[in-house]
């Protein structure tokens, strides 16, 4: 039986790498599209034949039609955080996407699933949910059959989110509450994400569908960050409102600047505290009360 291949763009992201990893334990074959194959090939390798790292530039359609030639399913995870240059939240999730979904079609590609993000609206003033909406719409509009997968927001080793809040926690003196830390999240596991995409890619019915990824349980924000204190052995003051964080004593101060070089290498693995074992940790999170 000859493999499935699968089209992955923005391969060697957060979330793209993991989708790759599980479509391959899928038994498919998977292409690596990133704008720098050189990446994809020193984080993948390239004695597997079922790993094959791609260019593939969504500015571009030749490489966007090239990168999808001959492939049933097609996963869209290109993402944009921070705009830069021309590299805006337009060019990528509206403009990139709509390029993916026009080619996608054209060359008639069995499954589409793009990744977009909970919550997008094409109607809000945020520009970046605004985009997420808006490419929504354009990727239905060019492919009415396409896939929308929108995560939560998602955590995992080397995420920019747990991480973030454990580094914070053990750095400052008060960890800083944007508003009243009441605003709600419903945390993934990166992982579990992927698993639901790489199954999902290679579903044999064509109707559209709308899949919401989150996880098992809902925090406050402030209840996020305590959990993730009390998982990590720390006692924190919570500032709320922001400037309040700043708001500190000498000898907070002080035991701050103390306490930082234990707590990077801590960071780093020391004592006892690989990145492994922070997953467990994380994953722990969701059972606690």
């Amino acid at each position: 039986m000859v493999a499935p291949i699968i089209t992955v763009f923005g391969a060697t992201g957060f979330l793209g790498h993991r989708i790759v990893r599980r479509l391959h334990e899928h038994g498919c074959t998977v292409r690596i599209a990133s704008r720098h194959p050189s990446q994809a090939r020193a984080l993948f390798g390239t004695n597997d034949p079922r790993l094959r790292p791609i260019d593939g530039d969504i500015r571009s359609g030749q490489s966007v039609a090239d990168a999808i030639a001959g492939a049933r399913g097609v996963v869209n995870s290109v993402s944009l955080y921070i705009e830069r240059g021309k590299r805006t939240f337009h060019a990528v999730h509206v403009e990139g996407a709509q390029r993916v979904a026009v080619e996608a079609r054209r060359l008639g590609v069995e499954q589409l699933v793009h990744i977009s993000g909970l919550g997008a609206n094409a109607q809000s003033r945020s520009p970046y949910i605004r985009c997420r909406g808006q490419g929504e719409l354009a990727v239905r509009t060019a492919y009415p059959g396409a896939i929308l997968v929108r995560p939560a927001v998602m955590f995992g080793p080397d995420d920019a989110f747990l991480s973030v809040i454990l580094k914070l926690l053990q750095r400052l003196p008060a960890y800083p509450m944007f508003g009243n830390g009441m605003t709600k999240l419903q945390p993934a596991h990166v992982d579990d994400v992927a698993e639901a995409i790489a199954r999902i890619v290679q579903r044999t019915e064509r109707d559209p569908i709308t899949l919401e990824c989150g996880g098992p349980r809902v925090y406050t924000y402030k209840d996020l960050v305590r959990s993730v204190a009390r998982e990590a052995g720390l006692k924190p003051r919570l500032a709320c409102p922001l400037f309040e964080c700043f708001n500190v004593t000498g000898a907070e101060r002080s035991r701050s600047r103390a306490t930082s070089r234990w707590n990077a290498s801590w960071l780093r693995g020391v004592p006892n505290c690989s990145a492994s074992t922070w997953g467990q940790r994380r994953r722990r999170l969701w059972r606690s009360s």
